[in-house]
């Protein structure tokens, strides 16, 4: 739906719930601005008509009064505002706090907006949430990865979509065609689980596996997602558990707090510079970790980790149109 449409209709919303009693037409068509714009009768006549068959799809309970009491001979619109507004919400200040904690488990999303207002809503109904029961909980839902959106959208409307997706190990980068079923987090990674159109079965994908774009090769609607399909049950039987890995970085004194204290190992190397030891069993993971820290570290081993952290930085400047010669790129 388009912005022009979506204020218009709005406009019209507005206009029939703020007035007691029924308008005609020609009221209507001087109170919404966008009706006004138009000389044509006759245009104006097949939009309010499209126009209120729209809103009663959306759910806008519209009443259509045949008498009223000041133009008897024309009919009038309203809103049915008792069957239009929300009912009273009573919510406890414990049941609001976990609303809130919920809506922060978002702040790092796309969703993060309309999260923040929906709380914003529930706290005007009058009880504050209970934030000191939550004290120490801060829940984050990490979706850095590019390729969350699009899929999550390709799962909300069942649009089948392409990809490309890089391999563990080697890294071998494929083509792959899916109908999304479910966008889900396990273990702290997310994965997107589907029918591959390739193999012609349900698989699992590593989001930070996706290379974008993501790209929709489908009509919406286009597939059903079987009715027992439980995304978490099927990334589990599917994803085994990786071995951990040693690894072992060079850090700038005074950064990475938060790497540091996954460590095994802190020793020092001079001139400022800390050499630690640390076990992980996502690489990738902890490549995209060690890429916003920049000139403060540098991988020493292992050589997975290290051609992570340097495909990211040479992906960084591709993007800022940096010229593919003249730099080297260092992890």
């Amino acid at each position: 739906m388009s912005s022009a449409k979506t204020e218009r209709l709005l406009n019209l919303v507005i206009c029939l719930l703020s007035t007691r009693r029924p308008l005609t037409k020609a009221q209507i068509r001087q109170s919404v601005p966008q009706y006004a714009e138009h000389v044509s009768t006759e245009a104006f006549e097949r939009m309010f008509e499209r126009d209120k068959d729209e809103l009663r799809d959306l759910g806008v309970p519209l009443l259509t009064t045949a008498e009223d009491p000041l133009f008897d001979d024309d009919i009038g619109y309203r809103v049915d505002r008792e069957a239009y507004a929300l009912p009273e919400v009573s919510l406890e200040p414990d049941e609001l706090a976990v609303l809130g904690l919920a809506s922060r488990v978002w702040q790092q999303a796309s969703l993060a907006g309309p999260a923040a207002r929906a709380l914003t809503k529930l706290t005007a109904l009058g009880a504050p949430p209970d934030d000191g029961s939550l004290i120490g909980l801060e829940p984050r839902i990490r979706t850095s990865e590019p390729a969350f959106d699009p899929l999550w959208a390709a799962v909300r409307d069942r649009t089948p979509v392409a990809f490309g997706y890089r391999t563990g190990g080697r890294g071998e980068r494929t083509e792959r065609h899916l109908e999304p079923w479910a966008v889900t987090s396990w273990h702290g990674r997310w994965y997107v689980t589907g029918h591959d159109r390739d193999r012609d079965a349900p698989r699992v994908f590593r989001l930070s596996r996706v290379e974008p774009p993501v790209r929709v090769i489908g009509e919406a609607g286009g597939y059903e997602v079987p009715a027992d399909h439980d995304p978490h049950a099927m990334v589990e039987g599917t994803v085994p558990d990786r071995p951990r890995t040693g690894t072992t970085l060079r850090v700038r004194e005074g950064t990475l707090h938060a790497v540091r204290r996954r460590a095994s190992d802190v020793r020092e190397d001079g001139a400022g510079w800390q050499r630690l030891s640390l076990e992980t069993d996502d690489l990738d993971m902890l490549a995209e970790e060690l890429v916003a820290h920049g000139p403060n570290v540098v991988v020493l081993e292992p050589a997975e980790l290290r051609d992570g952290v340097v495909r990211r930085l040479q992906a960084v400047l591709t993007a800022a149109g940096a010229p593919e010669h003249g730099g080297t790129v260092r992890a």
